[in-house]
C-alpha cells in the first residue's frame, strides 16, 4: 500500500465515520511505528502501553520484519493469492509489494474494521485492478469470504494464504478464535498458508499490557495467550519449521529486533 504517512505531528485528517475520541489499535499500532495517521486519544492511549512495555515500539518493527519474511517465504512457494486480515493502517513494505518480489501477479485483499485504515488504503490501491480493501471485522468470516472482491480477486480453487498478523490477541476466549482461523481455512484447498503472530502470555509485561488497553477504552482489549494457546489455533493444519516461535526467531535474516513478546508461526493445510 505504499507510505500513507501523511500527518505533520498534528491529528491526522478528519475521516467521515472515524471516533477520533476511542483509541483505536490499528492508528496506535500506526504511532508505534513511527506514523502520524493517529488521533490525540491514539496517542494517549499509545504512550500509556509504552510506560507498560518500553519496548513496544521495536515489538511492531519485529512483527513487521516477520510479516515481510513470511510473506516472501510463502510466496517464494508459488502461492499468489493473500488475504491479510486486520491489515492496519498502510505503511512500508505491505503484503501486495513483498508477494510481488517474486510473483508479479499477486492478487490480495486486506481487510479491517477501522474505517479509517480503509479509507487510506483504498486511497493508495485505487488504481491497482489486482488489490482490494474492504471493511469488514474478523468475526465475519462468511461476510469476508463472500464479498464481491474477494470473488473477484481470489480463486478459492487454488491455494490461498490467510494472514492473521497481530489481530487474534484482540479477541476474547469466548470469540472463540480457533473457530475463526478454521472458519476461514475449511472452504480453502489443500496447499492454502496460514500467517499468524500473537501477544506472548510469556513476556512478563504482557499481562499489564493487556490490562492498559482496557484502562484505556481502546477499540479492543489484548489478550495475550500461552505457545500451547496459539498452537492449538492452528489445530489441523501442519505448522512448518520452525514452529513456533517468538517474533525475532522465524526464519530470521539477522539483525531482527530482539523480542519474546509475540509468538510467530506459519501453517499448511494439508492434503
Amino acid at each position: 500500500m505504499g507510505d500513507a504517512m501523511t500527518g505533520s505531528g498534528d491529528d491526522a485528517e478528519p475521516v467521515p465515520g472515524v471516533d477520533a475520541g476511542t483509541p483505536s489499535v490499528a492508528r496506535m499500532y500506526d504511532y508505534f511505528l513511527g506514523g502520524k495517521d493517529n488521533y490525540a486519544s491514539d496517542r494517549a492511549a499509545a504512550e500509556a502501553v509504552v510506560k507498560a512495555l518500553p519496548t513496544v515500539e521495536g515489538v511492531a518493527r519485529a512483527n513487521r520484519a516477520f510479516l515481510q519474511r513470511a510473506v516472501r517465504h510463502v510466496a517464494g512457494l508459488g502461492l499468489d493469492q493473500f488475504l491479510d486480515i486486520g491489515t492496519g493502517l498502510p505503511t512500508q513494505g505491505n503484503v501486495h509489494e513483498i508477494a510481488r518480489e517474486s510473483q508479479p501477479d499477486a492478487r490480495v485483499v486486506y481487510v479491517d474494521n477501522d474505517p479509517m485504515v480503509v479509507v487510506h488504503a483504498r486511497a493508495l490501491v485505487a488504481t491497482d485492478e489486482r488489490t482490494a480493501i474492504i471493511q469488514a471485522d474478523v468475526r465475519e468470516p462468511d461476510t469476508i469470504l463472500g464479498d464481491p472482491d474477494v470473488h473477484r480477486l481470489i480463486d478459492v480453487e487454488r491455494p490461498v494464504c490467510v494472514l492473521f498478523v497481530a489481530v487474534l490477541h484482540f479477541l476474547p476466549d469466548e470469540d472463540d478464535p480457533a473457530a475463526l482461523v478454521r472458519r476461514f481455512v475449511d472452504p480453502l484447498p489443500a496447499g492454502s498458508h496460514v500467517i499468524l503472530s500473537h501477544a506472548a502470555a510469556e513476556e512478563r509485561r504482557n499481562a499489564q499490557v493487556g490490562e492498559t488497553y482496557r484502562s484505556e477504552s481502546a477499540s479492543a482489549p489484548l489478550v495475550a495467550r500461552t505457545r500451547d494457546q496459539v498452537t492449538a489455533l492452528l489445530d489441523g493444519l501442519t505448522i512448518v519449521e520452525p514452529g513456533v516461535v517468538p517474533l525475532h526467531e522465524w526464519r530470521p535474516y539477522g539483525g531482527e529486533y530482539i523480542s519474546d513478546a509475540g509468538w510467530t508461526a506459519v501453517a499448511r493445510k494439508p492434503g
